[in-house]
């Protein structure tokens, strides 16, 4: 059977996707959640990095891939790239930014340009998974430790010098309790 070979005219992404949309909780319905999904995307090309719900973040990261994706491919000379980046992204100066800032930046990216992180749930309070969405190569500190059991990070210090004094008043304790018996036993 021969077939068209058609990947050339979408983009590829560099994660799997969900084949189903995310139910979004919204009580405008559709639009609401177009809304939501809107304001979450600036808000992610405004600051970079941003903490939310681990349903909304999973499911914008789709949106900001493509969307990043579509301007390297296009460009912004595309009137279709221009509409679709000015439907998805309210603030217009981060159209701009998305151009001059971001497509730069990812030219040559084989991975995906963003990166999402497990966020530790909020307690007390509401039990939803929470996640940390940030694009790659942002000016932040790194999320991730590259050796969290490296010797030379603070806490590890702190708790090997703790396991020393531990450990030493041990060795007294059982030096003086050998002591003892030898004297008894003498």
């Amino acid at each position: 059977m021969n077939q068209a070979n058609v990947t050339h005219l979408v983009s590829k992404l560099k994660f799997n996707i969900r084949p189903t949309p995310r139910r979004l909780k919204n009580k405008d319905g559709p639009p609401g959640r177009v809304l939501k999904i809107q304001k979450t995307l600036t808000a992610l090309f405004e600051y970079e990095r941003i903490e939310l719900f681990y349903n909304r973040a999973d499911e914008v990261r789709g949106y900001a891939e493509r969307l990043i994706s579509e301007a390297i491919r296009r460009g912004p000379e595309d009137h279709e790239m221009m509409d679709l980046a000015n439907f998805w992204i309210i603030r217009k100066e981060f159209v701009h930014k998305l151009f001059k800032v971001y497509v730069p930046r990812y030219q040559d990216y084989s991975i995906a340009y963003t990166k999402l992180h497990k966020a530790p749930r909020l307690y007390p309070g509401i039990y939803y998974k929470r996640a940390v969405l940030e694009l790659r190569g942002n000016p932040y500190p790194s999320i991730e430790q590259r050796n969290a059991h490296s010797n030379v990070l603070l806490h590890n210090l702190l708790l090997s010098e703790a396991r020393k004094e531990y450990r030493m008043e041990k060795y007294k304790e059982i030096a003086e309790s050998m002591n003892e018996r030898e004297v008894t036993s003498q």
